[in-house]
C-alpha cells in the first residue's frame, strides 16, 4: 500500500525557519522530520511513497536526489572524468515519487492531484509535520474491518486543535477542525482511504478537512481509530525544540525502528 504525505504547505507558524526551507525539511536529529514519518511507515514494511510538492519543493527534490549519495561511501576518480564508486550504502529501500501540487493548492487539491499516481486502490496518507507512534498494521486492521471509505487517527492533545464527535462504535458523527477545546479527540493525521475518497475532492481549492471530512461524517463513511500513546505536530519552534530534545535524550517515542 502506498504512502501519500502532505509536504506543500507555507509552516507560516515556524516561520523562524520555513522561509529558508518547507516546514518537512526542518530537522530533528539531523534530518528532516518527514524522514521520520517515512521511517515510521517503512518499520511496517510500507516503503513507497509519494510526497505532495508546493512551497519550496526543490528543496525536498534535492535531498532525495541525492539521499542515496548522502548515505553511500563514495570514492570520486578526478583523473577519470570525475567517476564515481559507490562501495556501500546504508539507504533505505525507499520508492519515493515527487509530485509537484501547486504552490497554493489546499490539501484536498493535492491529494485530487495525486490520484494517477495512487491508481484505484486504497492508500495511506498524512501530514509532513506530526509524528507519532501509531501502530500502523493495527490502523490497517481497524479500516478493513469497518468496511467504511475513510479512517482518521484520533488523538487527545491538551487544547489547541479541533474536536471531533465520536459515536459508541468509533464512527466519527461529526469533524469540525481546530476549535477550542480542551482534551477532546482530534484529527492526528495518519489516514487510510478507498479510493473513493476521490469522488469527495473537488478541485485544487478542495481543504480536506473540511466538506470532505466533513461529507464523509455525514454519510457514515469516517471512523476513528483511537491512538491513546504519543503524538506530537511540529507547528511552533517550540515544537522543534521539544521534539530535539526528545531525540537527544533517546527518548523519541516515534522511533520504532533499529
Amino acid at each position: 500500500m502506498k504512502v501519500v504525505i502532505l509536504a506543500g504547505g507555507f509552516g507560516t507558524r515556524i516561520s523562524e525557519e520555513s522561509h529558508l526551507k518547507p516546514k518537512p525539511m526542518i530537522e530533528i536529529g539531523g534530518y528532516p522530520i518527514i524522514w521520520h514519518i517515512m521511517k515510521i511507515y517503512s518499520a511496517y514494511g510500507f516503503n513507497e511513497f509519494i510526497i505532495c510538492l508546493g512551497y519550496k519543493g526543490h528543496i525536498i527534490k534535492d535531498f532525495f536526489l541525492n539521499y542515496f549519495l548522502y548515505k553511500s561511501d563514495i570514492t570520486v576518480d578526478f583523473s577519470n572524468n570525475n567517476e564515481k564508486i559507490i562501495h556501500n550504502h546504508n539507504a533505505e529501500p525507499w520508492k519515493v515519487t515527487l509530485a509537484e501540487t501547486g504552490i497554493d493548492t489546499m490539501t484536498g487539491g493535492r491529494v485530487k492531484k495525486i490520484k494517477d499516481y495512487v491508481e484505484d486502490t486504497p492508500f495511506m496518507l498524512t501530514y509532513g509535520d506530526g509524528v507519532a507512534d501509531v501502530n500502523i498494521h493495527k490502523l490497517l486492521e481497524f479500516h478493513k474491518a469497518h468496511g467504511r471509505l475513510a479512517t482518521l487517527t484520533a488523538t487527545q492533545p491538551t487544547g489547541r486543535f479541533g474536536v471531533l464527535k465520536l459515536a459508541e462504535n468509533q464512527r466519527v458523527e461529526s469533524f469540525q477542525e481546530k476549535l477550542k477545546g480542551d482534551g477532546g479527540w482530534v484529527n492526528g493525521g495518519f489516514f487510510v482511504f478507498q479510493p473513493e475518497i476521490f469522488d469527495y475532492l473537488n478541485d485544487e481549492n478542495t481543504v480536506l478537512e473540511k466538506e470532505p471530512l466533513e461529507n464523509l461524517a455525514k454519510c457514515n463513511q469516517l471512523m476513528a481509530y483511537k491512538h491513546h500513546a504519543f503524538w506530537y505536530p511540529m507547528d511552533t519552534l517550540r515544537d522543534k525544540k521539544y521534539l530535539e530534545e526528545l531525540w537527544k535524550e533517546d527518548k523519541a517515542p516515534w522511533k520504532i525502528w533499529a
